[in-house]
């Protein structure tokens, strides 16, 4: 089955690899895994498309177009590190800097280095 080009591009800005890097203005880094885990307990992570749960046994699960997302991770000094499968790809780890804005989260792949993928937290 053959996606359509604009669904693979949102489901890859999650997994970190999107077009634009937005600036940091306003965004609190959230250092500690224990904020990490409060943010999302009973939350999704949404954006255009796809929807996300980070389970507090470790797992990532959902889907991202029509395609089933999973996926696990851990903290690491001070960064969510995770890996991820959707359709036929695998991703493999790669730890991201995590910041906060009223209900949204970023992630920055590559340790905070890379590209950037911002979600939105919404209760389940």
């Amino acid at each position: 089955m053959q996606r359509p080009a604009s669904a693979l591009l949102a489901l890859l800005a999650f997994i970190g690899v999107s077009i634009a890097s937005p600036a940091l203005a306003d965004f609190a880094h959230v250092q500690r895994e224990a904020d990490f885990r409060a943010l999302v307990a009973g939350h999704d992570l949404t954006r255009f498309g796809i929807r996300l749960q980070v389970t507090p046994e470790g797992r990532i699960t959902g889907r991202g177009f029509g395609m089933q997302v999973s996926g696990t991770w851990e903290w690491r000094d001070g960064y969510f590190c995770r890996t991820l499968e959707f359709g036929t790809s695998n991703e493999p780890l790669n730890c991201q800097r995590v910041l906060r804005r009223g209900d949204t989260l970023r992630f920055i792949a590559d340790r905070g280095e890379g590209d950037t993928a911002d979600f939105s937290l919404r209760s389940r």
